[in-house]
């Protein structure tokens, strides 16, 4: 299949390079235990709305995406929570990293309601900030670079490195596990930055599994976000 991608923040991307299974092959799991197969576009899409509604998942574990993801290292750390997927990370011990770095369009301010969470609002000298957070960039990638030309270990240099740094990762996971993703990770309570790629992997979601998408949407999502409900 040809690679779907959707550019992510100033620098990122969620890429699908493998899928395997559907709307169909959902159907097809749930009636194996009763012999039947697909009954037409009405009975299958009724039963996948059924599955959803009274919570019967294991069906929807048998469709699984696979994606190459490029985020910065703290959008990745919280992607690792989600424990029931598998996942292959690029190395700093194997490969020099990219002078890649995460650099907001806007920078926020803390939450007055939410320890844990920021929100817009009016900084008076926030492109002076930006261009500190640039520096700062541009000082410590000069410095990785002279540990590596003196000789460091490429595992020891990358420890100045700060989390805005750009990673990249293979992540294979299941529909019932994606849905579980995009229901928290999607939220209006979940880290603007990860928000973008789990609305960016809902519309690949949906575009790949419109029923059980519809489904999801009726009986499962709780969340606050607009763009949860295109």
């Amino acid at each position: 299949m040809e690679p779907i991608e959707i550019k992510v923040l100033d620098k990122g991307f969620v890429r699908l390079i493998n899928f395997l299974g559907g709307d169909e092959t959902v159907v097809l799991a749930a009636r194996v235990s009763t012999g039947k197969g697909l009954k037409g576009e009405e009975h299958d899409k009724k039963l996948i709305h059924y599955l959803m509604k009274h919570r019967h998942e294991t069906p929807f574990e048998h469709s699984v995406f696979q994606f190459h993801i490029s985020c910065p290292l703290f959008v990745a750390r919280q992607w690792f929570r989600h424990r029931i997927a598998s996942y292959n990370e690029r190395s700093g011990r194997y490969v020099e990293y990219e002078d890649e770095f995460y650099l907001p369009e806007r920078l926020r301010l803390q939450s007055k309601s939410n320890k844990q969470a920021s929100e817009f609002g009016e900084i008076p000298n926030e492109q002076e900030l930006l261009r500190m957070i640039q520096e700062t960039y541009d000082l410590v990638y000069e410095r990785y670079k002279r540990l590596l030309a003196a000789g460091v270990a490429r595992e020891l240099a990358r420890a100045i490195l700060p989390l805005s740094l750009y990673t990249q990762f293979y992540w294979t996971i299941n529909a019932r596990s994606l849905m579980n993703f995009i229901n928290l990770r999607a939220d209006a309570s979940a880290q603007w930055e990860i928000r973008q790629y789990a609305e960016a992997i809902a519309k690949i979601f949906k575009a790949k599994m419109p029923w059980t998408w519809e489904a999801f949407v009726q009986h499962v999502w709780k969340g606050e976000n607009p763009a949860i409900t295109f």
